[in-house]
């Protein structure tokens, strides 16, 4: 009767789509198993909705049928731990609100400092991107950029040449201070992206120098940029 008026609580305090865990009730360890019985029998009468072991939400109703949390709540486990940024979203969904794309993607992209295997939850399926940088709130955007240039032939509804132009405006807006942490950010990903930003800020008359001397002056680098993009790409090595 206890556990029922927890969870009568708990979700009478929860709006619908947000992600809950068992943590969430504030139950002991000797009541879990009661617990997780009092969860799926909610599962089974359709007041909640699984998607993976410990993890629930309320599902909002519509005429259309029930909709799926944000994509921030389905995936939020690796996007913070304990208080602490351990993610963040990244790849189509991500590059979508960048204007990058106007793709809506059916997976989720999620960057993250540990390897982790694709997964499925609630039929969408979760993949990662091994980020090698320190992920701070504030340097996700930064990094977000970065990805953009990682995944560049990748990117869907979009070609290489007008994402390269939308990078270039999402540059321009940055700060002095955030352009020099972009290029700082950037000695971590492989020598093509180096080479690419190190190009795009070469052609913003920005300095290069943090990035050229990280790159081996006879390796060149594939990429389906057109000149009329980056003049300058053969300085680069980019061909």
């Amino acid at each position: 009767m206890v556990i029922a008026s927890l969870i009568k609580e708990k979700l009478s305090l929860t709006p619908a789509g947000v992600v809950l865990t068992t943590r969430d009730f504030g139950v002991e360890m000797r009541y879990q198993p009661a617990l997780a019985k009092a969860l799926n029998r909610l599962v089974l009468q359709g007041e909640l909705q699984k998607i993976a072991k410990g993890k629930y939400y309320i599902p909002k109703k519509t005429i259309f049928g029930n909709l799926k949390p944000a994509d921030s709540e389905l995936v939020k486990d690796f996007l913070e731990q304990n208080g602490k940024i351990v993610g963040y979203i990244t790849g189509t969904a991500a590059f979508a609100a960048m204007g990058l794309t106007t793709q809506i993607s059916s997976s989720i992209l999620v960057g993250t400092n540990k390897y982790r295997r694709p997964i499925t939850r609630n039929g969408v399926k979760i993949s990662f991107l091994l980020q090698e940088n320190a992920i701070t709130s504030s340097n996700i955007p930064l990094l977000r950029i970065l990805d953009a240039l990682r995944l560049i032939k990748e990117i869907p509804a979009t070609s290489p040449d007008e994402c390269v132009t939308n990078i270039c405006k999402a540059i321009n807006a940055l700060s002095m201070e955030q352009k020099r942490e972009l290029a700082e950010l950037s000695l971590a990903y492989t020598p093509y992206v180096r080479a690419l930003l190190g190009a795009i800020y070469e052609n913003m008359g920005l300095e290069t120098e943090t990035i050229s001397k990280t790159l081996n002056g006879v390796t060149s680098y594939k990429l389906p940029i057109s000149d009329k993009v980056l003049s300058n790409k053969r300085n680069w090595n980019i061909i």
